[in-house]
């Protein structure tokens, strides 16, 4: 009996409702890449399960009907100056939000959350209308702006926990040998912040490149990055080869999965949520 009791107990039936509809989900997902993938190298793809013929000519295609190549470099250049903006401005701010004290300090880590958790399009309309208003809409510089927003406050969220791993001690003893507040923080914080700075750079660089509510609020014909191209060639009129804006869609694919794992290269994700549990309601 008890030999029959521990596999019947074993042998749930709701123990295996979570693997199942993990494993259905994983599937559907693989199956939903693999269709795309495949799709962007058929020559014609009509009731059967494979192509009849395939073709790497359709992401030469994509590239000059779309002009990747102008596309891909306004995506760099945003991203690289929202990435350089938000550390320059995020790490400081980290830095006084880790070591001081002041009136107030619970509810500025929860405004920086705001950003973050709110989804982009709620704040995008409102923030929109603001740079259109000065003029900023349609340029790289209000792409950029827009774009900052929830990156700024991204970076002080993941450079604080990195920063409060540092002994105050260290800074004290700078303090004694003579060093003042710039040198402290440019010769002995810095090189110590490295690992979390490049983590923090790397994940705001792959939410740039994904953000696709800000940036289609404000861009404009000659500031458009990636994902907004993809979408654009996906749903505005006109008629287009399934399979070019497949291969755009790979190559969008390809690029966010590079930068992922680059991400995962440099951070632990759990020190993301550390700030995040210490304004938890107690």
């Amino acid at each position: 009996m008890t030999v029959l009791t521990s596999l019947r107990g074993r042998w749930r039936p709701h123990s295996w409702i979570v693997p199942i509809g993990v494993g259905f989900f994983l599937l559907n997902l693989a199956a939903l890449i693999m269709s795309v993938l495949v799709n962007s190298f058929a020559v014609n793809w009509f009731g059967t399960w494979l192509p009849s013929a395939f073709t790497a000519s359709w992401y030469g295609d994509a590239w000059t009907e779309f002009g990747l190549a102008e596309v891909l470099q306004v995506t760099l250049l945003v991203a690289l100056a929202v990435v350089g903006l938000a550390l320059l401005l995020g790490v400081p701010a980290a830095y006084a939000l880790a070591r001081r004290d002041f009136a107030g300090k619970r509810a500025v880590t929860l405004l920086l959350l705001l950003p973050v958790l709110l989804p982009p399009i709620t704040y995008g309309i409102p923030l929109a209308t603001v740079l259109y208003k000065f003029h900023l809409a349609g340029t790289m510089a209000g792409v950029i702006a827009a774009n900052l927003v929830p990156a700024l406050p991204f970076v002080v969220l993941v450079m604080t926990p990195f920063i409060e791993q540092i002994d105050t001690d260290i800074e004290s003893a700078a303090r004694m040998c003579g060093a003042g507040t710039r040198q402290v923080f440019t010769r002995v914080l810095i090189p110590l912040l490295i690992p979390g700075i490049l983590a923090a750079g790397v994940l705001v660089l792959v939410r740039t490149v994904a953000m696709f509510e800000l940036t289609f609020l404000v861009a404009g014909p000659d500031s458009q990055t990636l994902i907004v191209a993809l979408y654009s060639a996906a749903f505005t009129p006109g008629i287009r080869a399934s399979q070019a804006i497949d291969a755009m869609a790979v190559i969008y694919t390809l690029l966010s999965s590079a930068l992922l794992v680059l991400a995962l290269m440099f951070v632990n994700p759990t020190q993301i949520v550390a700030q995040v549990k210490e304004v938890a309601p107690e």
